[in-house]
């Protein structure tokens, strides 16, 4: 009986082959399996690079704005409210301290010279005062109204009208809706305060074909003039510089109008002509 029985050395069974099955083997399916093998991380020195230098700029720029807040300056801030055109007081100027981050600011030392400056707009109080809300007293736009012009080509002299210029503006068109005849002088000695090109509209957004003009007119004229150029009636003529103007004629007064023929009295108006009875 013992000479039927046989051991397999290693303790394995018998396969079907003869052979014997290996149960400590590694491979698929086996408790010992392999891991397969994966790809190296792709590494980009260049976007790291890019990242640190980003955060740097950060603290960079946190650290300056920190220390720019850190440093007050005195600047001048707006104590009383003060309306356009009106000189500004010493009492509607005080000093406080800011810091100086890049906003625009006059600074307390000049508030002698602010004082002999004019509200170009109206002053809030609160309010940082800044160049552009102070304007000259010798301005030329004071004591004048502020009028808005569209010109075409022909309604004005091409690249010869600047700021600054003085103009006589005329009524053109044939007077039509009770507006100024044509030829009349709308306005004697306007001033050019603010012009802009045609090609981008200057300050205001017209057409390709317009300029707009802001000219500063007597009170007397605003008027007409602003009728004039609501309608597009108004052309522009430069006054070159040292150029005295002639005043217009004057119209006949009291209402009195000329009688054909007839001859004037002493006391400038018409006497009867010659042709009655």
């Amino acid at each position: 009986m013992k000479a039927n029985q046989s051991t397999v050395s290693g303790g394995g069974a018998a396969g079907p082959s003869g052979g014997t099955a290996g149960l400590g083997r590694s491979g698929l399916g086996t408790s010992g399996g392999q891991r397969l093998p994966s790809s190296p991380r792709e590494r980009k020195p260049a976007l790291a690079a890019l990242a640190v230098l980003l955060i740097l700029g950060g603290a960079l720029a946190s650290a300056y704005l920190v220390m720019a807040s850190g440093e007050r300056v005195s600047a001048i801030r707006v104590a009383q409210p003060v309306a356009a055109g009106q000189q500004i007081p010493a009492s509607a100027l005080e000093e406080v301290q800011i810091g100086d981050t890049g906003i625009l600011y006059l600074n307390w030392s000049e508030r002698e010279k602010v004082t002999r400056h004019i509200a170009a707009v109206p002053l809030v109080k609160g309010a940082l005062l800044t160049n552009g809300m102070i304007s000259p007293q010798t301005a030329p736009e004071n004591g004048r109204v502020i009028v808005g012009l569209a010109l075409k080509a022909g309604q004005m002299p091409s690249d010869k009208v600047i700021q600054s210029s003085h103009v006589t503006l005329y009524a053109v068109g044939g007077g039509q809706n009770g507006g100024p005849r044509a030829g009349t002088v709308l306005a004697q000695d306007a001033v050019v305060v603010g012009i802009g090109a045609a090609d981008d509209g200057g300050p205001t957004r017209l057409r390709s074909d317009q300029t707009s003009v802001d000219v500063a007119v007597l009170p007397a004229d605003a008027a007409q003039v602003t009728q004039a150029a609501s309608a597009g009636a108004v052309a522009l003529a430069l006054i070159p510089p040292g150029t005295k103007m002639a005043a217009p004629p004057e119209k006949p007064g009291n209402g009195v109008q000329p009688v054909p023929g007839g001859t004037p009295n002493q006391n400038g108006g018409q006497g009867q002509g010659t042709g009655g009875n």
